[in-house]
């Protein structure tokens, strides 16, 4: 795959899981009548009082920070991190509790556009691996320099 068509496919992605967020903060921002529900669903199920409101608006803050870093040159491979850290959790919750895949009858749409963003998150980074190596070594070099700094 050439570089243009690498840097196409990032974009659309990238476009992909921002609409995906930022439509939802409307919802999220609000207290819309779904979005309490998922949140306070996981409350009730996980007696984390925090979940609901304060969930909703933390979650709502990274998915927009996410949103933001996919389109600052240098940093898409963090905002498509956070993509998929966000979606894994959202996932795990539709499958792991009573929330369940369905959400007040709509036949799975949430479930289904967390699995889309998560797959995008993913098909970003594997577009960007030379990207996430850096990040990664820039990490690791980090910690080296600190154990050297602490001996």
């Amino acid at each position: 795959m050439n570089m243009r068509t690498k840097i196409i496919a990032t974009r659309v992605l990238s476009a992909y899981i921002a609409v995906v967020f930022v439509q939802s903060l409307f919802y999220k921002f609000t207290g819309s009548e779904e979005s309490i529900f998922i949140f306070s669903t996981l409350r009730d199920w996980s007696g984390i009082s925090l979940f609901e409101p304060a969930g909703r608006w933390i979650i709502g803050g990274a998915e927009l920070v996410a949103s933001i870093l996919l389109f600052v040159p240098g940093f898409t491979v963090v905002g498509a991190a956070m993509a998929i850290g966000i979606m894994t959790g959202a996932i795990s919750f539709h499958l792991l509790t009573p929330l369940g895949v369905e959400i007040m009858g709509d036949g799975g749409e949430l479930f289904t556009l967390a699995c889309g963003v998560w797959l995008s998150g993913w098909a970003i980074l594997f577009l960007k691996r030379d990207e996430v190596m850096a990040w990664i070594g820039f990490g690791q070099s980090l910690i080296k320099r600190r154990r050297a700094m602490s001996m």
